[in-house]
């Protein structure tokens, strides 16, 4: 079991390469990041909800870990999680005119030596935080900011538990990946019932389901299982309380290619299908952008801006995909994409089911848009794959795939 207890509040020491990209508010009205000044590395608040992004330093007294978590709250400021010695240290910075204010929130020791605990994704909300610690035989879930009396540990799941995913507007229900019996089957934890635990996935009885974004909207789910081919992950959607079946679409299966969904586009509501889905595509030569819509039998491919903090980004309501990047020459910066419309069903059209895939990339991001050309112009030809692809892999026979509806499943899809 992970033996975690509270101590009163406390730097990092973290075995973890450069930190991510940036981590951004539910409603992407913040993001936080670690930025470099040199071979030091400081906490950074961007505000993105104005007419012009811009960015606010808060350092401290000394450099941060390169490992050292930070994320948004709703209000402005920026939690840290620091690891000193074995203890995981909370607090939450905010600017106070030229320097950093520091309101320390306590301390959780996990002594199990190999327990993780790491920052789940930020709750729809922004006044809460949370954290998940990974033992040998259980997980447990921590409110790490926003309680009464520093952290408070919510509860404890048999198994290893991975991902997080929120399936509410209100930070209750919380969905996470467990591993149990050499299986992993996502699961629905209500933090409101003291843990209770649900199932939420169960594509197979020896299949690995993991479900890594939901919208709260239309209640489109996002998952990455081997149910349709033994041994291969495979992308697929499917919509939280739907008895349809989960759909696993050829053009997801991109060669040489790793492709991780980032956002979700929202205010689709009672159409999934319709919903744009920002896709990081990386490749043996760079990351780029790719965007998909379950109506579509294509992934549209874009290049990533100059600077991207790759994986990052939200969706507005009309679809226009933001974009978070920091050069040189702009520090903080929000790109603007939006992609091709969503194409028409043709007449008589099955429904969408899994499609044959378009040319696949050849493993190197797409090229920037050049500017418009004279209409008796020929425009760039669209990237092609190798004169002697690889074979794709032999069809895999047609498995059930059922998506079972989560317990309280009406409370996310209303």
């Amino acid at each position: 079991m992970t033996a975690c207890v509270i101590e009163p509040s406390a730097g990092h020491e973290d075995d973890e390469a450069a930190p991510a990209g940036c981590t951004l508010t539910a409603d992407g009205a913040y993001a936080a990041r670690l930025a470099s000044a040199g071979d030091s590395w400081f906490p950074e608040r961007w505000t993105l909800d104005g007419p012009e992004p811009y960015a606010v330093p808060l350092p401290r007294n000394q450099p941060e870990e390169p490992g050292t978590e930070v994320q948004p709250m709703g209000d402005g400021r920026v939690l840290i999680h620091r690891l000193v010695a074995g203890r995981h240290a909370f607090s939450l910075l905010y600017p106070t005119g030229p320097g950093t204010g520091e309101l320390p929130l306590g301390v959780v020791d996990c002594r199990d030596d190999t327990a993780r605990l790491r920052l789940l994704p930020p709750a729809p909300g922004g006044e809460r935080a949370y954290a998940l610690a990974v033992g040998p035989r259980s997980t447990t879930v921590w409110l790490v900011a926003g309680g009464a009396f520093g952290p408070e540990r919510l509860a404890e799941l048999p198994g290893r538990c991975s991902g997080g995913v929120w399936l509410d507007r209100t930070g209750r229900l919380l969905a996470l990946d467990r591993e149990t019996g050499g299986r992993t089957k996502a699961v629905v934890v209500d933090l409101e019932r003291g843990g209770e635990v649900s199932p939420l996935l169960q594509i197979a009885a020896d299949s690995d389901d993991r479900l890594l974004l939901a919208d709260h909207d239309s209640g489109l789910l996002l998952i990455r299982s081997d149910a349709p081919s033994p041994g291969q992950d495979r992308l697929g959607w499917g919509v939280l309380g739907s008895t349809l079946p989960v759909r696993f679409p050829e053009c997801l299966r991109l060669r040489d290619c790793t492709v991780t969904p980032f956002a979700i586009q929202p205010g689709q509501m009672l159409t999934p299908e319709s919903c744009a889905v920002a896709l990081r595509v990386d490749g043996p030569h760079g990351s780029w952008v790719g965007v998909w819509r379950p109506s579509e039998r294509r992934v549209h491919h874009l290049p990533a801006p100059e600077g991207w903090l790759a994986g990052t980004g939200l969706w507005t309501p009309e679809g226009v995909l933001r974009l978070p990047y920091a050069t040189e020459a702009v520090p903080c910066g929000v790109a603007q994409v939006s992609p091709p419309a969503a194409e028409a069903p043709e007449p008589g059209a099955p429904p969408v089911t899994g499609h044959p895939p378009e040319p696949e990339p050849s493993g190197h991001p797409p090229q920037p848009a050049q500017p418009a050309q004279p209409a008796h112009r020929p425009q760039p030809p669209q990237p092609t794959p190798p004169a002697d692809p690889a074979p794709p892999p032999a069809p895999s026979t047609p498995r059930p795939v059922p998506l079972q509806q989560a317990p309280l499943g009406r409370l996310v899809t209303n």
